[in-house]
């Protein structure tokens, strides 16, 4: 019988995608140091990350129970706060936090996103599960296994994200989070190939969210917390699988007109690049330095540097011209009245502003009070944002992933500054001894200004030598950044 005729009700063979995933979550044997020491490095920066988001109250609102007095007392914690919660509204809390400043890691290729997005549902599932097994007598996960899953998790939604571009069909790349956070957490949750692939498929099912919240007229801070909600799903479909015998659905992908690839990627399957390995953690991009949307990063390099030249002549500037890859062009090129943090931290002209200005560029400089000084829209005015062709040729090259930007700076007189060009900024894999001490800084710096004294001095003790990392149990490990 054809796999087209929509009348036949025999179960087919699970799509080949789904199989693949569950092949490389159970059989995978991770060999890579590099992959270890970047992933180690990787859970430090989100939690730090995470610490620097609770100064935000519309974050700190997402944090606690869905409804008040649903808590979990021995069940999952939110690091930096006292709730115990179900593990799937806690990997909701985990990911909201983690990705509440655009400040954790960054992948970019056909389609971008954050590969550390996926340590919401990991961690809450992990603490969980090692909880449990704590009162009960059993064995706790490590960090080392929380690492090889995240090894895991960001290795599927690289991928992924390698040559199929969901931004191109209007959804966002949290797709990708609930798929590889999915996969990992059944297997976390002791599935089997089969129940993984079962939770992958109803992850297919659900379809995805659409990109609007990332996008003017509509930026808004949904798009600082739909990761968390992506990981809550994954950690649901995860629990269903596994707990409850939920049916799977082999076709979710190719189903004739009912399937992924039918309603929402034009009939097109999904092309690979690269086997599954641990590739992705390898050359994640670190955000080190400032909290703001990746393509923008050596833009915000670059002003950095004509600070000192430019900063006595604001008032002077006729142009600014930004060159940038064609995916900055289209997601951050940004003109008129810019409505909140999310609008702001999603602009080229906006992030280049403030650190020509004041030479900086912190959170806080997304607030409403930073963005009424009239020096930055009146730089905004000025700014002529344009494709470089070699940036983005160099941007999709596989040996390269780099993320160009270039500024320079007319003034009135005639006069100008130099081309400042940077090709990738300090949290490239290029850059990886420049840019790991200014990242544990970064973290250091982070827990310090939200912890108290005793928590901090615990956790760089835990944190300063990586096999003992590797060896703690994660809930001690956890416990740590618990209020």
């Amino acid at each position: 019988m054809s796999a087209h005729d929509t009348r036949s009700a025999v179960r087919p063979d699970p799509d080949q995608p789904l199989v693949d995933i569950a092949d490389y979550v159970v059989d995978y044997q991770i060999d890579s140091q590099e992959a270890y020491d970047t992933a180690r490095y990787m859970l430090l920066d989100s939690l730090g990350t995470s610490m620097l988001a609770m100064k935000f109250p519309e974050c700190a609102k997402h944090l606690g129970p869905l409804v008040p007095g649903a808590t979990l007392p021995g069940g999952a914690r939110v690091p930096g706060t006292s709730h115990e919660l179900d593990p799937a509204q806690a990997a909701f809390a985990i990911g909201t936090q983690i990705r509440w400043l655009d400040f954790n890691d960054t992948w970019l290729a056909a389609e971008w996103g954050h590969p550390s997005d996926n340590l919401g549902a990991i961690l809450a599932v992990a603490d969980y599960l090692s909880r449990k097994a704590e009162r009960e007598g059993g064995q706790p996960l490590t960090v080392r296994d929380v690492l090889g899953y995240a090894i895991k998790a960001h290795e599927i939604q690289g991928c992924y994200a390698l040559l199929n571009s969901f931004n191109r069909v209007g959804q966002d790349h949290v797709i990708l989070v609930r798929l590889a956070s999915t996969a990992v957490a059944t297997a976390m949750l002791g599935g089997n190939k089969e129940q993984i692939t079962t939770a992958v498929s109803h992850s297919w099912i659900d379809n995805g969210a659409l990109r609007t919240y990332r996008h003017a007229p509509n930026t808004g801070p949904r798009k600082s917390w739909a990761a968390g909600d992506a990981c809550r799903r994954a950690v649901t479909h995860a629990i269903n699988a596994v707990y409850r015998g939920v049916v799977g659905y082999p076709s979710a992908l190719s189903a004739k007109t009912w399937g992924f690839y039918d309603v929402a990627f034009k009939g097109k399957p999904f092309e690979f690049e690269r086997p599954f390995g641990s590739y992705v953690m390898e050359n994640v991009l670190f955000k080190i330095s400032f909290p703001a949307e990746f393509h923008a990063q050596t833009a915000v390099e670059c002003a950095m540097q004509l600070h000192g030249e430019v900063a006595d002549r604001i008032d002077q500037i006729e142009k600014i011209v930004i060159e940038t890859q064609e995916a900055g062009c289209r997601i951050i090129d940004k003109t008129g009245p810019l409505a909140n943090y999310a609008d702001r931290d999603h602009c080229i002209q906006y992030m280049v502003a403030v650190p020509l200005i004041f030479g900086r560029l912190v959170a806080s400089d997304y607030s409403d009070d930073i963005a009424a000084d009239p020096r930055i829209d009146a730089l905004r005015d000025r700014m002529t944002v344009v494709e470089n062709p070699q940036f983005t040729r160099d941007y999709f090259d596989p040996a390269k992933r780099y993320i160009g930007n270039s500024v320079q700076v007319f003034f009135k007189d005639g006069s100008g500054t130099g081309k400042v060009s940077i090709d990738y900024p300090i949290g490239h894999r290029q850059r990886r001894a420049e840019g790991i001490p200014v990242l544990l800084q970064k973290f250091e710096a982070a827990i310090r200004d939200h912890l108290p004294a005793h928590r901090v001095k615990a956790i760089m003790v835990a944190t300063k030598d990586p096999a003992q990392l590797d060896a703690m149990p994660v809930q001690q490990f956890l416990a740590l950044f618990t209020l």
